[in-house]
Order: C-alpha cells, then structure tokens, then sequence
C-alpha cells in the first residue's frame, strides 16, 4: 500500500481547510500553538513509519487521550466496562455536569469528561495492585 501517497492526498485535499478552524484559545497549553499547523504519522507493526506536516513539533494531545485511556480500559475489562460508562451520546458539551446528575452518577460516554475521569479510575484500580 502507498502511505506516504495516501498521506500526501490526505494533506492537499484539507490544506485549504487549514485556516478556518479556531485554537481553543481558552485553554493555556493551546494559546500559544500556531493554528495552521497540521500532522499525521503512521507506524507499520514493522516499525515502518510515514509522516506529513509538521510530525516532529510535540503538541499537546488534551481529549484525544481519552482515545487511549478508553481503550486500554475496553481490553482490560470488556463489556463489564459499560456498567461504569455508557455508550450514548451527551448532546452536550464536553464538560457538561447536567445530564450526569440526572442519570444517577453513570457518565453517557467515556469521551466526556466525566466519562474520562470514570475510565481513568478504571485504569489506576486496575494497575495499582
């Protein structure tokens, strides 16, 4: 298969794109980030690696841990996982406390971020034995 190639069409065809988005700039450690600054890598199961853009400027990752996290939690605990975290969409931002008060403590997903906190507590029960 063609990565580069395929990374290469990737980055022309949203180039254009690349300026009309917002830096969150209410969160400090994306403030001072240069917002046109685009990336993507891949690493083959060989160690293989393909980049584009800007691949060698560390960034900071904010939510797409909670990618991460909730997967490591997914393979640890399987579908006994879902009696902590739902599956659902919120329907509201991010941060949002409203809907986890009406559903008794269960965050709708593990995305949100008091879904994230319930899958990191997964994890540190897990690991700290």
């Amino acid at each position: 298969m063609e990565y580069q190639k395929i990374l290469d069409d990737i980055h022309l065809e949203i180039n254009p794109f690349l300026q009309d988005g917002k830096v969150a700039n209410y969160i400090p450690a994306l403030a001072e980030v240069e917002p046109n600054q685009f990336a993507m890598s891949i690493t083959l199961f060989d160690g293989t690696q393909y980049h584009v853009g800007h691949s060698d400027t560390k960034f900071s990752i904010q939510s797409i841990s909670k990618v991460f996290t909730f997967t490591k939690a997914l393979n640890i605990y399987g579908k006994e996982l879902y009696k902590r975290v739902g599956r659902e969409p919120s329907g509201n931002p991010f941060n949002s406390l409203v809907q986890l008060e009406y559903e008794n403590g269960v965050p709708r997903n593990p995305f949100i971020n008091a879904g994230a906190i319930v899958i990191t507590d997964a994890l540190l029960n897990h690991y700290k034995n």
